[in-house]
């Protein structure tokens, strides 16, 4: 043997270096390797005493820290980073933090989602950090559940294309490419069919719903190479996905034939102990875990111990261990951290974190993702399409100056602009006041910086949201985490409405900025209800009151129901949330700096009794409303109104007859009857007339963005595979049925607004 092992030679192949390093290995060595630790108490004990193959939560010193200590270890192998760096580095200070994922989703521009990914990838990849845990799969179904806001909304279709669109951002070029970072699909899969909105719930789901909807953008991305799947906390007939061998080792491994990387979510191996009660120790759980294909367990601890006492048991086999350890390694060797370990880089963070780059991509991005929902045509507020060499909104010649007054509890909330998984959010413990207020234009930061010359902003807060208390059940979870605060609405406040009020009068137009904050949002916390919390709806029937025109921008991580006050106001902005320069956009916005181009990925409810309000439901029911409501979406998956008006005519398919391997060709004419530009989403749906079994009336297929000048008509070409117009029979298999369908194209998913026209697909 030469002077260093046949593991330390990069001229020998990926598989032949694996097998070498694992041939030398301990077991507790091995088991270690399959340890994914939280380095927010120290990691010390993790590297020496655990052998953990991985770090999460790591400050940058512990980053360090950590490499140096693995390069005194016995073997030196070197430890994935790891971190939920979700939509931006959302721990870094100083690190460009983008529009959540619900937010990426109303662009519908998965080019523009790409090249988030790969900024968010090179400012990460600076720092030391190898894996993000991201993007989020799940399908939104009941706006209450939490983590509404990390997902890309409810169709599969548009899922698979924004979550395909994020792991090339993320993983470039391909692992060699020290820009990259490993993607991590997830949460694999069904995690969001919750019961009631709640958290990690039992998913009450059939095999077959998975097929039809929950697994599609899972397949995509793991057949185009995605390399981390992380696994859902939830049970799913009874068996928590964490032991899912039909899952993890028929499906995923078998079906797909994937050979990435399998990581647990928080402490999964450990929830089946603890709190699903289907194991009496660690030790059974980590057989059972092992068993089903896990590779990377995350912040279990006893899963050392566990998974080594089972071994001794006779419970599990080393060899299963070892399979799983192999693909950990390669992962380490195509990486290729055993030559360059890619440490922080001092000075490729101060040229690439926060770049103006960067910046500029964020504020683009912030545009895009704001959704025009109403519009009396008291939007745009000033006149000029264009901003000054100061910035500032160009008033028509004949507009005097106006006073813009900007209420609300989150006019001037910078962190809550950045929603979940970023400085204030709670996660990281290093960043305790949240990222630098500099880097931040809020709402009343975007008005004062952009209205036109002359006219004047004012401000009151108007209401508060909440206070938080102790949770009754104690400060700790049984495992140790803390528990979120318990939150306490606030009530509404005479002076501060008062002071709004007073504001409103003088004014002009008011601007009210409304939603939620992150006491509300994220794992654990679902909410019951959807209405705005505290004193925010007394906020807006006082400002509604008044009459001054009042417009509406709701701030929020998900879709909430607005009061009759919002629902009746000049007009309804929605910006989920849009990260650090949504402040501006949204101004830039109501001003008329840019256009409105959002379209929403997901359907707002009139009530929180509706849940759920996806477009796409399963047909068969009795009449179409309930005896007291309307199931009608106060706003439904595909709208967003533009600054004119596109009309849609003329759709006709070109042959109405095809073969089920031949290809649906179709063209409309679309017109721009207004004076301003627009980017129209035009939204191309199927709805298959009879189906073996019940099937959902109709399913987004594909769509274009189409540029329109005013005044402009544009004739549009329409293609679809016949492929595509499938269902899911009753044995679970995929398949185009022959028969009569409709093609249906439009602004929306609304009945109303689309157009339809005939097909037949025959053998």
């Amino acid at each position: 043997m030469g002077p260093f092992p046949p593991y330390r030679d990069p001229s020998l192949p990926v598989a032949e270096r694996v097998t070498d390093l694992l041939g030398r290995m301990t077991l507790p060595e091995k088991v270690g390797q399959m340890l994914q630790l939280n380095a927010k108490d120290g990691v010390r004990h993790v590297v020496e005493d655990l052998h953990a193959g991985s770090i999460l939560h790591a400050a940058p010193e512990r980053v360090l820290e950590a490499a140096e200590l693995t390069e005194r270890s016995r073997l030196r192998i070197p430890l994935l980073v790891a971190e939920d760096c979700i939509h931006g580095h959302s721990f870094w200070e100083g690190a460009t933090i983008y529009p959540t994922q619900l937010g990426m989703a109303a662009t519908w521009d998965p080019e523009l989602v790409e090249r988030i990914a790969r900024a968010t990838a090179v400012e990460v990849a600076a720092t030391g950090v190898h894996w993000t845990f991201s993007p989020v799969l799940c399908i939104a179904r009941d706006l209450r559940w939490g983590r509404v806001s990390e997902t890309f909304g409810e169709d599969p279709f548009l899922i698979g294309e924004l979550a395909s669109a994020m792991v090339r951002g993320y993983q470039g070029g391909g692992l060699d490419d020290p820009t990259a970072i490993l993607a991590c699909a997830k949460h694999f899969a069904g995690y969001s069919e919750t019961q009631g909105g709640r958290d990690a719930s039992e998913a009450d789901i059939s095999r077959r719903k998975l097929r039809s909807w929950f697994l599609p953008p899972f397949e995509r991305v793991a057949r185009e190479g995605c390399r981390t799947f992380m696994l859902g906390y939830q049970s799913m007939d009874g068996v928590p996905i964490t032991v899912n061998n039909w899952l993890l080792n028929e499906v995923l491994r078998g079906e797909w034939g994937y050979t990435g990387t399998l990581v647990t979510d928080w402490d999964n191996v450990g929830r089946t102990v603890w709190e699903q009660h289907i194991f009496a120790d660690h030790a059974q759980a980590a057989a059972a875990a092992v068993r089903a294909g896990n590779d990377m367990v995350m912040t279990t601890p006893q899963f050392f111990a566990g998974a080594q006492k089972a071994v001794v048991q006779g419970t599990l086999d080393e060899a299963e261990i070892d399979a799983a350890v192999h693909r950990i390694l390669t992962l380490k060797f195509e990486l290729g951290l055993f030559e360059n370990p890619r440490r922080p880089d001092t000075d490729r963070q101060a040229l690439v974190i926060g770049s103006a780059e960067h910046a500029e991509l964020n504020l683009e991005a912030a545009r895009r993702s704001l959704v025009l929902l109403t519009n009396d045509g008291a939007l745009p507020l000033a006149g000029g399409f264009e901003a000054g060499d100061d910035g500032r909104a160009l008033a028509g010649p004949a507009d005097p100056p106006r006073t813009v007054a900007v209420i609300g509890p989150n006019a001037d909330d910078a962190q809550t602009q950045l929603g979940d998984w970023a400085g204030s959010s709670g996660q990281a413990d290093w960043l305790p006041d949240g990222h630098p207020r500099a880097m931040i234009r809020t709402v009343l930061d975007g008005f004062r910086e952009h209205v036109p010359a002359g006219w004047t902003v004012t401000h009151a807060r108007g209401a508060d949201i909440l206070t938080v208390g102790p949770d009754p059940e104690g400060a700790f979870f049984p495992d140790g985490q803390p528990r979120p605060e318990v939150v306490v609405p606030a009530a509404p406040d005479d002076a501060l409405i008062a002071e709004a009020v007073a504001a409103a009068r003088d004014a002009d137009y008011a601007v009210a900025v409304v939603g939620d904050r992150i006491e509300l949002v994220g794992e654990g916390r679902s909410t019951a209800t959807l209405e705005l919390v505290g004193g925010q709806v007394a906020l807006l029937d006082a400002l509604a009151a008044t009459g001054t025109p009042l417009v509406v921008v709701v701030i929020s991580s998900k879709p909430l129901v607005l009061p009759p006050s919002a629902l009746g106001a000049a007009a309804i902005v929605h910006a989920f949330n849009p990260g650090m320069t949504g402040g501006r956009a949204v101004a830039e916005l109501l001003l008329g700096l840019v256009e409105p181009s959002g379209r929403l990925p997901i359907s707002f409810a009139r009530h929180a009794g509706q849940q759920p309000t996806y477009y796409n439901q399963v047909r068969g029911q009795h009449g179409s409303r309930y005896a007291d409501l309307t199931q009608s979406p106060a706003f439904a998956f595909g709208e967003g109104l533009s600054y004119t008006t596109v009309n849609y005519t003329d759709l006709e398919v070109l042959a109405p007859v095809v073969g089920t391997g031949g290809t649906v060709r179709a063209r409309l004419t679309l017109r721009n009857t207004g004076t301003r530009p627009a980017l129209e989403t035009v939204q191309v749906y199927i709805s298959d007339s009879v189906t073996s079994v019940t099937w959902a009336e109709k399913e987004l297929k594909t769509y274009q963005q189409v540029s329109l000048s005013p005044g402009e008509s544009r004739e549009v070409s329409v293609e679809l595979p016949v492929t595509e117009c499938t269902i899911v029979d009753a044995e679970g298999n995929r398949s185009v049925e022959p028969g009569d369908f409709e093609l249906l194209v439009g602004p929306s998913s609304r009945d109303e607004s689309l157009l339809r026209a005939g097909f037949t697909v025959k053998n």
